[in-house]
């Protein structure tokens, strides 16, 4: 199992049950600043539930999780609020406000949680517009004049609007055709590789192995509730891990 010094993410037997039905069990996981780490399994393996940990979204039942240094535990309801901002997350589905135009949905989180000047705001939306492929003559369009890979791109900007030390990217090619699919995930590799010099960490959950093992620094399988197998993303298709070879196989 890897293990990193000063992880953006790491956590420590956690457990979390509901009734009599363990999710998460007893998990133990490090998590690298600065690379793309992507968590595969089969569908109930853990994934989304161990995501919403990741985000303060749900306490453990056991254990505990320290993002960037914090212990999620010990953070009050203001305290989680104003610690998520360290994170942008691109939805399945991108999840715009479907009222609002791309340069509005981008403007979003930057009217609700800065005090950025209308104008500093429109400049860098249409900025971070520009910077994930969205032309100029797009940015006045709303959601549904937008083709579905560019409400992705739409979403990413506006996820990155903040400046967030943590990506999160939820199943981000559901969905999708397979051309646009190959640009979302070039698109999370465009966007991880120009954050790199302030150490923007890539979490993605995944059920796509082939586009995991292209653009992944990392990857880790999740089988009821544990990490099986966590390898470089070269050495995981070799991993001698049955369950892994048969999803690699699939």
């Amino acid at each position: 199992m890897l293990h990193f010094d000063n992880p953006a993410i790491r956590i420590e037997n956690l457990t979390k049950t509901f009734d009599d039905h363990t999710v998460l069990n007893g998990l133990n996981f490090d998590i690298p600043r600065g690379k793309i780490t992507t968590i595969l399994g089969f569908s109930g393996a853990g994934k989304s539930t161990l995501l919403k940990h990741i985000l303060g979204l749900m306490q453990p039942t056991s254990g505990s999780i320290h993002v960037l240094d914090k212990d999620l535990s010990e953070l009050n309801n203001v305290e989680q609020r104003e610690f998520r901002r360290n994170f942008g997350m691109l939805f399945q589905y991108a999840a715009l406000f479907d009222s609002l135009s791309a340069l509005e949905n981008v403007a979003f989180p930057l009217k609700e949680f800065t005090t950025l000047k209308e104008e500093e705001i429109n400049v860098k939306c249409h900025a971070l517009l520009e910077s994930v492929g969205i032309q100029p003559i797009s940015h006045d369009k709303l959601p549904s004049e937008l083709s579905g890979g560019m409400r992705k791109r739409v979403g990413l900007a506006r996820a990155l609007a903040l400046e967030p030390q943590i990506m999160l990217y939820d199943e981000p090619t559901t969905g999708l055709d397979p051309i646009t699919t190959h640009m979302v995930n070039d698109l999370i590799v465009s966007t991880s590789d120009r954050n790199k010099d302030r150490q923007m960490t890539s979490v993605i959950i995944s059920h796509d192995v082939k586009a995991t093992l292209r653009i992944s620094d990392f990857v880790a399988f999740l089988d009821r509730g544990n990490i099986v197998e966590y390898l470089a993303a070269e050495d995981f298709p070799h991993s001698s891990n049955e369950l892994v070879q048969d999803f690699v196989n699939l």
